[in-house]
């Protein structure tokens, strides 16, 4: 009786977990990204939006888990770099000099974030590494899964920063 018991009471973490790990491997595709927070006017960039910035053709990228596991190759890859979508977003400064203050949470439409610095993608080389891809093993965006995805093609662990399904940027200061 006590097995029995321990066994039902058990049961609803069970189920809840198991629905948690299959909500975040299948993730709702996103076909729009909102930058919101400290900027001057909110943005909705749309994925027709995307056409007017220069892509490129990316090496083939391991995925990998926290741990250095691999996890997955992502291939054929044509990307933005993100930094040249963000240029286009003023932020509320009152000098350049507090932007060293200012930070990015990149979220999913599953509710995963990473975090950015705005020193680290304006002012040293990450920038020039992450990107919004917008083709993978030779599909195009908008039949891509998990479009709009972000990658940094620098991280040791790429699997830490690799963000499926991109719905919103928040643009943040330190208090």
């Amino acid at each position: 009786m006590q097995k029995y018991f321990s066994f039902l009471c058990a049961l609803p973490f069970l189920i809840l977990s198991l629905q948690t790990v299959h909500a975040q491997e299948k993730i709702t595709p996103t076909d729009h990204i909102e930058i919101v927070g400290l900027v001057e006017n909110n943005l909705d960039i749309q994925i027709a939006d995307l056409e007017k910035y220069n892509s490129q053709t990316l090496p083939d990228l391991v995925i990998t888990s926290h741990k250095g596991d691999y996890r997955k190759e992502l291939t054929q890859l044509k990307g933005i770099l993100l930094i040249d979508l963000l240029k286009e977003v003023v932020i509320k400064a009152d000098s350049p000099k507090i932007l060293s203050e200012y930070y990015l949470i990149f979220e999913a439409s599953d509710g995963y974030k990473v975090v950015y610095s705005w020193n680290e993608l304006f002012n040293s080389p990450t920038g020039s590494h992450v990107f919004l891809i917008t083709h993978k093993s030779g599909t195009g965006i908008t039949k891509m899964e998990d479009r709009l995805l972000v990658v940094n093609t620098n991280d040791i662990q790429t699997g830490r920063r690799h963000i499926k399904s991109l719905s919103k940027i928040t643009v943040k200061r330190v208090d």
